[in-house]
């Protein structure tokens, strides 16, 4: 640069290093900017930006009889602007100096000593908080370092970090993380020697960026697709045009799919259809069974999935889709009519002794379905996972410390592949088996969060209400780590309630939540209190005896009839369950929406409700045989093993086996569980001349040896596994 001598090619710290052959001549564009002798005389086409080129030869002329005060190195063609002050120096210089470069107006210079600071007041709270761009810690100290926003009282950032902001948004979209004021802020940024280019936001300047709205959405999105040509397949004036929900219109049906005999009636999506019915604004349409349907030119119209159900139907709710086939049953059934228990412990239908047995195994098939689709879904956004690694260093005994420090740290991606080293503290020794030791990691985050204050509740359970937490922005984390652990293959999390899934989901005004939502023993006494006082006088003496708590919660009204207890108990509900966590709710939202999670959750809700909201299946035989898929060499081998194997699954069930579903598991892919991801590559098993079992982790390969009986077959088994996994833990 013919200004500062300086080779560097940074735009964001020098501005674009621009090269002009035909006048030999090379100049960054701040360095121009920033020089005291030098104006634009130009109109913008001409010399560089309106700086005529004669007029850059006078510049360099006059700033090579001045030295730099910083490298005493001559060509400094900055000076600081205060009366009196003679210091000149290079525009690099004065940002290593941390001088104040003003770039507005009359691009006015100060040197590190009349440079302008903030004003912090006395009662300003000293600490640290968390800068809203990069979420590092940031101290509350007057320094050329830390920026303090003028608009907002506890918001801080890192004077790089919004560089970088202002670099990326632009004039147009440049403003307050925190409260979105865009003048004032603007004004304190540019006044402390924050760049704001005059150009859109560099997201709006990406060629196609918005190319994708310019299309029409053509999918199917039913369960069962009737199109032999696939769901994308769109046929218009057919049974085979595709049809958009008419309020979102990102979901999709084939009219046939759907029953539907023209294009003029109108469809709803399920996402939509929930809202509607939460919010009561759905009004129900004529029950259609089975048999109802229709068939067009021969084919039958199967329905879509019935309209949803209120989340909570009193255990004597008439359930006619019980009736029919197995087949169908198995369709339709919701997340609030699983028979296995959510975590919440509700049991939302009531069936005979007759049933139950036959609807069980039905709801356990359904669930296998929607994790299968949710493995699928999880796959799609492991695509965005890199081969770049990013390591953790973690100690089992402080896995919550550990973990937050690891996800905090500056060179943390999501999008990285995570590799984890176990520390152990009494020895300093470290362990990594690559894949195992990052199972192990989400297991035991997973544990952690479910028992940590984030989250209240017996089993099913939802936020807490924690203000050091959220001072903290722990409830982000806790999102971002659930996000991240299901994508990079930990362990479902099988603990939110179905009010908490639904407020994620949904949103929590269309959210109703129960009695059995509410933790704190007290405030749920004081609930069923209300809700059972069986006289006016009874409920007026309960509600003078609580009036502290019902003001606080702002549902303090005047009682006159015994019916209003129904609305209070709705109102004191929905302030404790909902109101009350507003801005941990929010924020665990923010974090969930890492690798696009979120987003898929309210795409899927009830393939991720499986996950979620209810315990991972039990490892069975059947599971684990399901697993794993059986190559040999010979097809003798192959059929003899595979009996040994199955007949070994049995004895593991059975319990007469000193081996455990989950030590096989952990045996051969290093995890104890089966991830919702699925593992990668797929478990298999192969048949060999070997001695003993081999469990090949990289490979998720299980070697077994070729016997001639059942017994060695047993034996070699649990002599391998039993004393491999005790070394292990030793």
């Amino acid at each position: 640069c013919v200004l500062c001598g300086r080779t560097d090619d940074c735009p964001e710290k020098y501005g674009e290093k621009r090269t002009y052959v035909e006048y030999n001549l090379t100049v960054h564009y701040y360095c121009l900017l920033m020089s005291s002798g030098i104006w634009q005389r130009g109109e913008e086409d001409e010399g560089v930006d309106g700086f005529l080129i004669k007029d850059i030869r006078k510049e360099v002329n006059r700033a090579a009889k001045l030295k730099c005060n910083i490298c005493k190195k001559k060509g400094a063609s900055i000076g600081c602007v205060a009366p009196k002050c003679k210091r000149s120096y290079h525009f690099p210089c004065g940002l290593q100096r941390e001088c104040i470069f003003q770039f507005m107006e009359d691009f006015r210079s100060y040197c590190w000593e009349h440079r302008p600071v903030q004003k912090f007041t006395d009662k300003e709270p000293r600490g640290a908080s968390q800068c809203t761009i990069c979420l590092d810690l940031v101290e509350h100290l007057p320094v050329y370092t830390v920026l303090k926003s003028p608009c907002c009282k506890n918001a801080w950032f890192h004077r790089e970090c919004l560089q970088y902001q202002a670099l990326s948004a632009g004039i147009f979209f440049f403003r307050c993380t925190v409260c979105n004021n865009k003048d004032k802020f603007q004004k304190e940024m540019l006044r402390m020697g924050i760049h704001i280019p005059e150009r859109d936001a560099s997201w709006e300047l990406e060629e196609n960026a918005y190319q994708d709205l310019l299309h029409c959405y053509q999918h199917c999105d039913v369960k069962r697709c009737l199109c032999k040509k696939g769901r994308d397949y769109n046929e218009p004036d057919s049974k085979w045009e595709i049809k958009r929900c008419q309020y979102c219109g990102s979901r999709g049906t084939h009219l046939a799919c759907s029953s539907m005999k023209s294009w003029e009636q109108n469809w709803e999506c399920m996402e939509c259809r929930s809202i509607f019915a939460k919010s009561g604004k759905y009004s129900k349409r004529r029950k259609r069974s089975l048999a109802a349907s229709e068939k067009t030119n021969g084919t039958t119209c199967l329905l879509e999935e019935p309209p949803p159900k209120s989340p909570r139907q009193s255990s004597g709710s008439p359930r006619s889709f019980l009736l029919q086939s197995s087949k169908i049953v198995c369709q339709n059934l919701s997340p609030c009519s699983h028979l296995e228990l959510p975590a919440s412990g509700r049991m939302t239908m009531s069936l005979s002794p007759v049933r139950s047995n036959r609807n069980w195994s039905l709801t356990q098939k359904h669930l296998r379905e929607q994790r299968r689709e949710v493995c699928n879904i999880l796959k799609e956004l492991k695509a965005q996972v890199k081969t770049k690694t990013t390591r953790l260093n973690i100690n089992a005994e402080n896995i919550w410390s550990n973990a937050l420090k690891g996800f905090r740290q500056r060179n943390f991606s999501p999008t990285n592949t995570i590799e984890v080293d176990f520390s152990n503290c009494k020895n300093g020794s470290k362990t990594n088996t690559s894949a195992a030791s990052k199972h192990h990691f989400f297991q035991l985050l997973m544990l952690h969060l479910q028992n940590s204050s984030l989250f209240e509740g017996s089993s099913g359970k939802n936020l807490s209400l924690d203000f050091q937490a959220i001072k903290e922005n722990l409830y982000f984390e806790a999102g971002k780590m659930i996000a991240v652990s299901l994508v990079h293959g930990g362990p479902p999390p099988g603990f939110f309630s179905k009010t908490l899934f639904d407020c994620l989901v949904y949103g929590p005004e269309n959210v109703k939540p129960a009695l059995e939502d509410v933790a704190d023993v007290d405030v749920a006494q004081t609930i069923q209190m209300i809700k059972y006082a069986n006289s006016l006088s009874r409920l007026q003496s309960t509600l003078q005896d609580c009036c502290e708590f019902l003001a606080a919660a702002g549902c303090l009204r005047p009682v006159t009839a015994l019916c209003d207890k129904n609305m209070l108990v709705d109102d004191i509900l929905i302030y404790h369950v909902i109101k009350r966590i507003t801005l941990p709710l929010e924020s665990f939202r923010q974090g969930l929406k890492t690798l696009g999670v979120l987003e898929k959750m309210q795409m899927h809700p009830d393939a991720f409700s499986s996950i979620l909201c209810h315990k991972p299946e039990r490892l069975s035989a059947e599971t684990i045989c399901d697993l794993f898929t059986i190559h040999s060499s010979s097809d003798v081998n192959k059929l003899k093993g595979a009996g040994f194997w199955m007949g070994y699954l049995q004895d593991v069930e059975s319990g007469e086996s000193v081996v455990t579903f989950e030590d096989i598991l952990l045996f051969v892919t290093g995890s104890c569980y089966i991830p919702s991801i699925g593992f990668d590559p797929e478990p298999t098993i192969k048949f060999l001349h070997i001695k003993y079992p081999i469990g090949k982790r990289l490979l998720n390969c299980l070697e077994l040896p070729v016997t001639k009986t059942y017994e060695q077959f047993k034996n070699k088994m649990e002599l391998t596994i039993r004393n491999t996994l005790r070394v292990e833990r030793e």
